[in-house]
């Protein structure tokens, strides 16, 4: 627990190491390819990520959570360079979340986040299903849909819809799990200084994590994912 507390500590204060202006603004001189990388890369930067094990929460549960996420990225290329020319090589961003069990192993969850000092926020929906509960000797398996929105910069709409598996098994308080999906990233330009072209794609993932329940009720998860990018997330979150 303590390790956990200083990786989520150490992300924080990333996110306050990241904490000047880095706004992104389309400039009259963007490519079409340029456009692109960068949907892919915002696209896989706010695409949901859930940060727990494949297990539902039962008809009873309900779980809330603040999470902090931070994607390495490409900060040296062109499309960064010009859009965002102050980005950082990895952005930090925290999120508050929260998930409730249904009937029939089915969880529905919500997010929120921003990106400090920025214009930048992002929401977003999410249900489960698990296939197996994971409550006997068989792990448990889910498959998840979900649906992000990122609002916030003016010349650009950009949304995610993702599709994941995962399995995961308990052995006491640990939990690893692991999965992998696809996202949908649909990028538009909204401005007028250039004529860009709609950006739609398929971005592949995977992710592999752990939940570690050192008191009752309280869970800490850490995640590793890669899509376009390697994304580190640290979540706290109570159980009921």
């Amino acid at each position: 627990m303590k390790k956990s507390l200083l990786l989520l500590t150490a992300l924080l204060a990333m996110t306050a190491a990241n904490a000047f202006a880095w706004d992104i603004t389309i400039p009259g001189t963007y490519a079409q390819g340029e456009f692109k990388d960068l949907t892919k890369e915002l696209g896989s930067a706010i695409a949901y990520r859930n940060l727990a094990p494949a297990e539902p929460l039962g008809i009873t549960g309900f779980d809330v959570a603040a999470q902090v996420s931070a994607i390495s990225l490409d900060n040296n290329s062109d499309f960064w360079k010009k859009a965002a020319p102050n980005a950082p090589s990895y952005a930090a961003y925290p999120s508050i979340r929260a998930r409730k069990g249904l009937p029939f192993s089915i969880d529905v969850g919500a997010m929120y986040t921003y990106v400090p000092s920025t214009d930048i926020k992002v929401y977003g929906f999410e249900v489960s299903k698990a296939i197996l509960d994971g409550t006997m000797a068989p792990p448990a398996v889910g498959i998840r849909g979900s649906y992000t929105k990122l609002t916030g910069i003016s010349d650009l709409s950009l949304q995610t819809v993702g599709f994941d598996a995962s399995i995961s098994k308990g052995f006491l308080f640990l939990t690893p799990y692991a999965g992998a999906g696809m996202v949908w990233i649909d990028g538009k330009y909204d401005g007028n200084a250039v004529a860009l072209k709609k950006e739609s794609m398929w971005q592949p993932r995977g992710f592999a994590g752990l939940k570690v329940s050192p008191l009752p009720l309280v869970g800490i998860t850490g995640e590793v994912e890669y899509a376009a990018r390697p994304i580190y997330s640290l979540k706290l979150g109570l159980s009921f």
